[in-house]
């Protein structure tokens, strides 16, 4: 087997630890949705990797990004609009998302989300994460 190239191999580390195959389209995807630099659907995912894995499908896509997810390597952003987006940024961070416009933008705020966590358990919830969206209007769109 080949061995992961030295960039791929904190992601292939990852998706090992998680009980994951590491295969060239998970790393793929991982990588392209790095380099999109943006929080991207499935489908901009799919456009963008097709180059690198040209028979690749949708359901692929898919299920490459909950690999990625539950490796702790990507994030779905909950926008609440139209498709689910992705997140190559997998660190604890928040959004912000435009009601006009839909641009989902990160949001680097401290939150303490423990009292929610404990609002959560105290109903039988056993949360196990949470994130912030803040929904409104862009810079853009406010300004027009």
């Amino acid at each position: 087997m080949k061995e992961a190239a030295p960039a791929t191999e904190p992601a292939a580390a990852a998706l090992r630890a998680s009980g994951y195959r590491v295969t060239p389209q998970r790393l793929a995807i991982h990588q392209t949705l790095r380099e999109l630099d943006r929080h991207a659907s499935a489908d901009d995912v799919l456009e963008a990797v097709s180059g690198r894995l040209p028979n690749v499908s949708l359901p692929t896509i898919y299920a490459g990004l909950d690999a990625l997810e539950e490796a702790g390597l990507v994030r779905r952003v909950a926008a609440g609009r139209g498709a689910a987006l992705y997140d190559a940024r997998a660190v604890d961070h928040h959004h912000m998302v435009c009601r006009r416009c839909g641009a989902v933008e990160d949001l680097d705020a401290s939150v303490e989300l423990a009292r929610v966590m404990g609002a959560a358990s105290k109903r039988g919830f056993a949360p196990d994460d949470a994130e912030v969206v803040v929904h409104g209007l862009c810079a853009r769109c406010a300004a027009e």
